[in-house]
């Protein structure tokens, strides 16, 4: 009897990694299929958004190490060369971009 309970729940085990292992991995998906953010956009140019933080022009707002990888609002791991952003619906940003709107991550 021990033994039909190990394998029901190896089998449960099985079946939710089979379910969850495509889902975490379809955010990458997603983020593959965003056209990347053209910083002439109306709403990049207002949040003064750059795509490499290294070259931002003087802003106040900018501090050494301020980039969108370490940003609240990116929706990928800071190792993502780019990903979706909060900000900026529809478009992918640069890991190494910045833009008013920075927020560090917690």
């Amino acid at each position: 009897m021990t033994r039909n309970i190990l394998r029901r729940e190896f089998l449960k085990c099985a079946l939710a990694s089979a379910v969850a292992i495509p889902v975490l991995s379809a955010s990458d998906a997603r983020a593959a299929g965003l056209t990347p953010l053209d910083p002439t956009d109306p709403v990049a140019q207002a949040l003064g958004f750059v795509a490499n933080a290294a070259k931002a022009p003087a802003n106040p707002a900018f501090k050494p190490g301020q980039h969108c990888g370490v940003c609240m609002q990116y929706q990928g791991k800071s190792s993502d060369a780019t990903a979706a952003c909060g900000i900026f619906a529809g478009h992918s940003v640069p890991s190494g971009g910045w833009c008013s709107a920075f927020a560090q991550r917690a």
